[in-house]
């Protein structure tokens, strides 16, 4: 059911819905903290609570931290640093940040890990890591790494290797909401040597109502992930008690900043008007790479999960590509654990320790070793790489696989590989006014039940197959598909000023093996808002890796709705006409094998 959460839940639910889900949303960054103690097999350090005071999004901001100093460090011997900050609803306590402290200290770094603003024991409103707020108070903390500030005790950092006066040699690593936090600072602050954001967002328009056909109309509302997430962070005064006003901003809106809780009403609202939604929009982006990566320059190690339904690999493709067009250093890895889940044997684990054994873990150590130590002889890795579930370990590119096959939608059901071979013909199916499409619930753990498998009710949804494989097939990118679609009850109502009105659709990739079980890779869908049912689109689809077998099939299904998402308004017919044109197509990204 979509409700508007910030009018209508009373807040006594509010507050059980966020206990209860607090951990489920958080599990894919909490991973578990290496053994207690300060004796390491790589030397000792000692770790000092510390906190700042700070100007930040117009607001004097507490900054609870801890500073991780290697045992033999000193301004004699000055060692760079490491700066991180939690994921959403997490803090410097839990098991990601810190570990992630205690592992560079032990390989000789300064380590600074500090609660985000309006998270732990921090103080102001959560501001979804906006430049001007998240990223100025991160950029005081690098102040302090360079002597120039000294925290609330007067402790003073005399330890940190510098570049010149008031220039530390600095990076930063984290994930999800840690790892937007390190674009934001390096946007505002070019003293931020080195970045390694895992997991993260380009654009949290897109992450949180997509639209795989055009970035600039409204897309789907992702309700269950940003209601999640609504709920946790108004919760988070409760969670930790604080009599620091900062941390309240109204009873209309606890927790967050303003603009933030005006976006969660809209989207639940269903209703889409011109003015409304262009602020919506403005006010994502604003908080979003896609708005400020043209001011970054330091060096970035991007690290994107491949499950991952909240902020998908196209993400992180849309963020590496715009920086390497600027020259900026960038490189890419593909991992398998995103926020949906996914973690791998010998993938990367802070919590296990495993940075020298996992290929993501070394490319990390590589990558601080150049930048941070200033070894040129450090190897930074390809400028690509993907994991490669039960094949030999990583592959590796120069850049991302461009598409490089194209198969076209057949009247009758098929997935062509040439377009003579399209039989004329026209297929329809409707929406309800129920979901009838089920991809994910990022909430089903939250309650305790199992996920159930992806499926299609039967006359709500098209699909388009290919032959069985002669040979195995591997994709690694985005496909992309060009639809056109006839809808007259939506093309009535699509000009009405409300974007709502227009047509929502579902693209999606399955594997079907012979026995004609279907698999959702990783349960990634591309939910459109059509623009305009009388031209044809192009669909984006989130990228993945997978490799389909010899004798399995690959299958392209539009449906009307998807249980994890908003839905059309009213019932809408749809007909998808086949003639062998270009109107019609699917376009793969493969890196070894044929299909047709």
């Amino acid at each position: 059911m979509e409700v508007p959460v910030s009018r209508a839940v009373p807040r006594s639910r509010k507050v059980l819905a966020l206990v209860a889900g607090a951990a489920a949303l958080a599990a894919p960054l909490a991973l578990a903290a290496p053994a207690s103690g300060a004796e390491t097999a790589a030397g000792a350090y000692t770790v000092t609570p510390l906190r700042f005071t700070v100007e930040a999004g117009g607001r004097s901001c507490a900054v609870d931290a801890d500073l991780y100093r290697p045992a033999g460090v000193d301004a004699e011997h000055p060692a760079p640093a490491v700066l991180a900050t939690n994921g959403f609803g997490g803090s410097k306590n839990d098991g990601s940040t810190d570990a992630i402290g205690k592992a560079f200290a032990e390989r000789g770094y300064v380590g600074l890990v500090y609660s985000g603003l309006g998270f732990g024991k921090s103080g102001c409103l959560i501001s979804l890591d906006a430049p001007e707020t998240d990223g100025r108070a991160a950029a005081r903390l690098v102040d302090f790494l360079a002597g120039a500030l000294a925290a609330d005790d007067g402790t003073r950092a005399d330890f940190v290797t510098r570049d010149g006066a008031g220039d530390p040699r600095v990076g930063m690593i984290g994930g999800s909401y840690g790892g937007a936090v390190q674009l934001a600072t390096a946007s505002v602050d070019p003293r931020v040597d080195a970045l390694v954001p895992l997991i993260t967002w380009n654009d949290l328009a897109y992450s949180l109502a997509p639209n795989a056909a055009d970035r600039d109309t409204p897309g789907v509302f992702k309700w269950q992930w940003a209601n999640g997430f609504y709920l946790m962070g108004e919760g988070q005064p409760l969670l930790v008690p604080s009599l620091d006003p900062s941390r309240i901003n109204s009873l209309g809106c606890l927790h967050f900043v303003t603009d933030a809780c005006d976006t969660v009403r809209l989207l639940n609202s269903g209703r889409y008007p011109k003015a409304a939604t262009e602020k919506m929009l403005a006010y994502a982006r604003s908080v979003s790479p896609v708005s400020y990566v043209d001011r970054i320059t330091a060096p970035t190690l991007l690290v994107q999960g491949q499950a991952d339904t909240l902020f998908n690999l196209n993400e992180a493709r849309a963020t590496y590509d715009r920086l390497r067009e600027r020259g900026v250093d960038t490189r890419m890895i593909w991992q398998s654990w995103g926020h949906s889940g996914g973690q791998k044997p010998g993938e990367l684990d802070l919590g296990q320790g495993n940075l020298e054994s996992s290929y993501v873990g070394q490319r990390i150590l590589g990558w601080f070793d150049r930048y941070l130590r200033r070894n040129t002889a450090a190897d930074t890795g390809p400028a690509f790489a993907w994991y490669r579930e039960g094949q030999s370990g990583y592959g590796t590119a120069d850049g991302v696989p461009a598409l490089s096959r194209r198969l076209y939608l057949s009247g009758d059901g098929k997935l062509v590989d040439n377009r003579a071979k399209v039989a004329e013909g026209s297929r329809r199916y409707s929406n309800w006014l129920v979901p009838t499409s089920h991809s994910e619930s990022s909430l089903a753990g939250t309650i305790g039940l199992p996920d159930p498998r992806p499926y299609d009710t039967p006359g709500t949804y098209l699909g388009w197959t290919t032959a069985p494989l002669t040979a195995p097939v591997d994709l690694v990118g985005a496909p992309k598909a060009t639809l056109k679609v006839d809808s007259p009850a939506a093309e009535r109502v699509q000009d009405s000023g409300d974007a709502a009105d227009k047509l929502v659709l579902f693209a999606k990739l399955y594997d079907v093996a012979p026995d004609g079980t279907k698999t959702l890779v990783n349960r990634l869908v591309a939910p459109v808002r059509v623009p305009d049912v009388t031209r044809p689109f192009t669909v984006e689809l989130p990228a993945v890796v997978h490799r389909y077998e010899t004798g399995h099939r690959l299958e392209l299904v539009i449906a009307a709705s998807d249980t994890a998402y908003s839905g059309n308004r009213g019932v809408k017919p749809v007909t998808v006409a086949s003639a062998p044109d270009d109107t019609g197509t699917l376009e793969l990204p493969l890196v070894q094998g044929t299909v047709g």
